[in-house]
């Protein structure tokens, strides 16, 4: 049986990569912060109690700001695959809190890749690069873009990615990047903008809310659906050696795009309750963002099952059903 270590467990891409990796009978351990209030919903429905005598899930206390605790963890549970999911990942936080993002963003992967590197691990290493890297340069985007970051997330996730590769060179370890365009799901934080529209479609529709405020309508993202996205990921690590993939659909739509999809749904006009409001535009946006994930498709024959409108779709009903549990 694999052992694996998943940072950011109980985030969107955790949970499905929890999910995946105890589907395929892994070991998996997870790394939590402590929190006064619980925070694992993501992962509620496969938890297992720690006084089981023989759990596949197992969480774990750390931070990717404390290197002693990574490393603590790191040679106790000696996995044979570490994914780095864990980060600051909101783009727009980012510029509120440069200095925190860099340090858990950028900094938390090279305390883990120093970890490995210390321990003598032949431990395989995923770090979860992003289409925000590639900034202001035009699509499509594929592993050759030159990376031109346009926010403090950006910035700091091109330093995890290119240490990822020093690390990888320098030290022959087995790393690699995925440079995921943007992943959307049910379990997606209802801060980021996919969200944001799908739970106000629904609210709204039964009653319960009446605007929505959203920054950019015109900004171009090519979504996908998160619980594809990481069996790209498995497939990198299951490869004999590491490279860096581009995972993404090949399609761009906008955020009017996103709202046409979701408040038609359920048979809204979202011109009625969308409003602009300035504090959401970044400082330096990023107008399009379009993957060509071809070099996925040929050596790891990855492609994306589910499409823009099911995804959206998907995610409105998962969130009348939510809204309606409320009220029941």
């Amino acid at each position: 049986m694999k052992t694996a270590l998943i940072t950011g467990i109980t985030g969107q891409d955790g949970s499905y990569m929890a999910e995946l990796l105890l589907a395929k009978d892994y070991l998996v351990h997870g790394i939590i912060r402590r929190s006064s209030s619980f925070n694992t919903e993501r992962i509620d429905h496969i938890y297992q109690d720690p006084h089981d005598p023989k759990p596949r899930l197992r969480l774990v206390y750390g931070d990717l700001n404390d290197a002693s605790s990574l490393n603590r963890i790191i040679r106790t549970i000696q996995p044979d695959e570490i994914y780095h999911l864990g980060a600051q990942s909101h783009v727009r936080v980012s510029f509120d809190v440069p200095e925190y993002t860099g340090e858990v963003t950028g900094l938390g992967t090279v305390r883990l890749l120093e970890a490995i590197r210390e321990a003598g691990l032949r431990t395989k290493f995923y770090n979860a690069s992003s289409s925000e890297m590639f900034g202001s340069a035009p699509p499509p985007q594929n592993e050759a873009t030159p990376f031109q970051p346009r926010s403090p997330y950006a910035a700091a996730k091109v330093y995890s990615h290119w240490m990822t590769v020093n690390y990888r060179d320098g030290y022959n370890l087995f790393a690699c990047n995925g440079i995921l365009f943007n992943h959307e799901s049910p379990r997606r934080g209802e801060t980021f903008v996919s969200r944001k529209v799908t739970k106000a479609a629904a609210k709204i529709k039964l009653g319960r809310q009446d605007k929505v405020f959203l920054g950019n309508l015109d900004a171009r993202r090519d979504w996908g659906y998160a619980g594809d996205y990481v069996e790209a990921i498995w497939r990198m690590m299951q490869q004999d050696k590491p490279d860096d993939y581009v995972i993404a659909t090949g399609e761009s739509h906008s955020v009017r795009d996103l709202l046409d999809e979701a408040f038609g749904h359920v048979d809204l006009d979202w011109k009625k309750h969308v409003e602009i409001d300035p504090r959401y535009y970044r400082p330096t946006e990023v107008d399009a963002l379009c993957g060509d994930a071809s070099k996925a498709a040929r050596q790891l024959d990855w492609r994306p099952r589910v499409g823009f409108k099911e995804l959206v779709r998907m995610m409105v009903d998962s969130d009348l059903k939510q809204e309606k549990a409320k009220s029941g």
